[in-house]
């Protein structure tokens, strides 16, 4: 077992109210490779209630028996969403507990996932009908990561998964962690797209810049992040400041 390389955001996998009928979920930190290393990351998950009764599971976390019963006592699990080509670990899990829950993943996440998945349909540049006019929708496509992010209008909370990352220093216990997230851009108070994932959307950077204005035109209130601290108010503020590095043309190229 690995020391924890960051205090959790206690109490884990219990649900957290954020807004009107959405809540997250502090998971157990996880560890993901990368080219042969290992490195830690604290994960959370995103819960919405639909105006239906219906229960929406963004990012699923690692389920617990409590935590699976606390999200059934909410209403049917009618929608398991892995938001990314990353994060769908947890997804087999969640449907084996709630059959009837429909799956949705990113472009691509067939080829590149490492390990069987139920089947699922395709996340889009809008929402399906399912969340239309409850839940806004984005995609983008890069070339390392695809990423579809969420915004729930009634509570005004934009929901994002790996485009900004959020560590908090004074919660990384390891000093050779704490100077990489500042190297590369993802700690508190200045949470951004890590150095290497702004690198890997040098080609599609005309579009993620038009995805991160549409996203700037919701207007978010809040900002829910699965890696560190997530932003709680001033959310439309915090959303340029993050993405600078893309609404600011590229010194190397006229896009």
């Amino acid at each position: 077992m690995h020391a924890e390389a960051f205090a959790p955001y206690t109490p884990l996998n219990v649900l957290k109210p954020v807004g009107e009928r959405i809540w997250i979920v502090d998971g157990p930190e996880i560890r993901f490779g990368v080219l042969g290393f290992h490195f830690p990351f604290p994960t959370r998950m995103t819960v919405v209630q639909l105006n239906d009764g219906g229960v929406w599971l963004h990012s699923p976390t690692e389920p617990t028996e409590d935590l699976a019963r606390a999200v059934r006592d909410l209403g049917p699990v009618r929608w398991l969403v892995a938001p990314n080509t990353i994060h769908y670990w947890w997804i087999p899990a969640w449907k084996s507990r709630f059959p009837d829950a429909e799956l949705f993943g990113p472009p691509g996440l067939e080829s590149s996932a490492k390990r069987p998945l139920p089947s699922y349909t395709t996340l889009r540049d809008s929402p399906p009908p399912d969340w239309d006019g409850e839940i806004g929708q984005t995609l983008i496509r890069g070339d390392v990561l695809t990423e579809a992010d969420f915004f729930h209008q009634a509570s005004r909370t934009l929901i994002l998964t790996d485009l900004i990352e959020n560590f908090e220093p004074a919660r990384t216990r390891k000093p050779w962690l704490r100077l990489m997230l500042r190297w590369s851009g993802a700690a508190d108070p200045d949470g951004k797209a890590p150095i290497d994932m702004q690198l890997s959307f040098v080609r599609q950077r005309r579009q993620l810049r038009e995805v991160v204005r549409r996203m700037i035109d919701w207007a978010p209130e809040r900002i829910i992040l699965a890696h560190g601290r997530w932003y709680d108010r001033n959310g439309t503020e915090e959303l340029k400041r993050a993405f600078r590095w893309v609404l600011q043309p590229a010194p190397y190229s006229s896009a």
